[in-house]
């Protein structure tokens, strides 16, 4: 390799990771004590923290009082499909994909519930046309596409009269981006996204419509006993107010609390917001000057401030074969990951070869700025031996 100057700076924190994300700034283990373990979750105290978890994720995300929040087993992709299983099939349905996850919710529908549904795909940095889904159908969607950096701009496309539901997997997006709720009908993330908690354990949100479903319609396949939500035609309350399905962990729960607590600390949803606008904007200032790389996403209105995803787009790379592009994509993130300045910051595996760097609330913008030079470093002392 030519030896090319080294940045002075490094990032305070490496942690660039989209899933699990970064922990809240300071995090120590210490900020766990008050986790009731050893307990169980039935007990007084397990009950009192879920119902806290819950409530300060209400009073956080803004979330109509009418709408139910369950804390549920499997993470997001635990809340998704218990929302497919138990909600599809009434109707028609759509199934909307610009990214690896959406295509699982995709081959979920066909091919295991076997539903005839218009399915709706666009490339990687690309997002399908909103205005030609028929919303009267029931719409299953990512919000943001955490492994293409594609976000839905806003819920404009969406009728507020539709018969259908919207069954949005927000798990990237959730505490970062704008969600309208009188749009969603079903909302799922899981804890260790734009918040940076503990994996395993998703939440699933539900508007009056979801629950008017749920209570009126009966799938014909058999439903797993996680998936359950509904006891004698009527929702299970109980499931809504911390009594969880199966055994949460306690340990995680109390991370997430803390997450929510230091969310509260930095000025709430908006100062999530402005926490992850600010990285995007940092990687956004830094692209516009640098002639080697570009996002993945095509247009800026669809680009993500959480999974913000980057391809290289110097010839010297981009006349390489697939292979030689992708084996230099990945030499490029093994780099930043030797360095210890991005770690886990090449792109997801089915993606396009490039970097995908996650800007979510508990990343530092002084640590994405701090990055960028050594962005270009990696980059300039690999092209230098093509």
């Amino acid at each position: 390799m030519t030896d090319i100057t080294v940045p002075a700076t490094r990032p305070a924190n490496p942690r660039f990771s989209s899933g699990p994300c970064a922990k809240v700034p300071g995090f120590s283990l210490d900020m766990l004590a008050d986790a009731p373990l050893g307990r169980s979750h039935r007990a007084a105290v397990g009950k009192a923290k879920l119902k806290e978890a819950i409530d300060l994720t209400r009073e956080i995300l803004g979330v109509p009082a009418d709408y139910r929040i369950g804390i549920v087993p499997g993470s997001d992709t635990g809340a998704v499909e218990m929302a497919m299983w138990t909600m599809l099939g009434a109707r028609g349905v759509e199934m909307l994909a610009w990214e690896s996850f959406g295509e699982g919710w995709v081959t979920d529908a066909v091919k295991q519930l076997k539903l005839d549904a218009m399915v709706r795909t666009a490339a990687y940095g690309q997002i399908v046309d909103l205005a030609e889904v028929d919303f009267d159908k029931d719409v299953v969607f990512t919000w943001n596409g955490t492994t293409s950096g594609v976000r839905v701009p806003n819920g404009d496309a969406i009728p507020a009269t539709r018969a259908g539901l919207t069954i949005c997997d927000a798990t990237s997006a959730a505490f970062a981006m704008d969600l309208p709720w009188d749009k969603l009908d079903v909302v799922t993330f899981s804890w260790q996204k734009v918040l940076g908690g503990e994996g395993a354990h998703g939440m699933l949100i539900l508007g009056p419509r979801a629950v008017e479903r749920l209570e009126s319609y009966n799938p014909a396949w058999p439903m797993p006993k996680l998936f359950r939500m509904t006891k004698g035609g009527k929702l299970v309350e109980g499931i809504f107010e911390g009594e969880t399905i199966n055994t949460p962990s306690m340990l995680a729960t109390e991370d997430y609390i803390d997450a929510l607590t230091w969310a509260k600390s930095v000025g709430g949803l908006a100062g999530l917001h402005g926490r992850a606008d600010a990285n995007l904007g940092a990687i956004a200032e830094w692209v516009e000057k640098t002639a080697w790389v570009d996002f993945l996403a095509a247009t800026p209105e669809s680009r993500s401030n959480t999974s913000v995803c980057l391809k290289v787009v110097d010839p010297r790379v981009t006349g390489l074969s697939e292979e030689g592009q992708a084996d230099f994509a990945k030499k490029l993130a093994g780099l930043l990951d030797k360095e210890g300045v991005a770690l886990d910051a090449a792109a997801y595996r089915a993606a396009p070869p490039g970097l995908r760097l996650w800007c979510g609330a508990t990343i530092d913008t002084d640590d994405v700025i701090a990055l960028t030079p050594w962005l270009d470093w990696a980059f300039e002392t690999l092209v230098a031996d093509l």
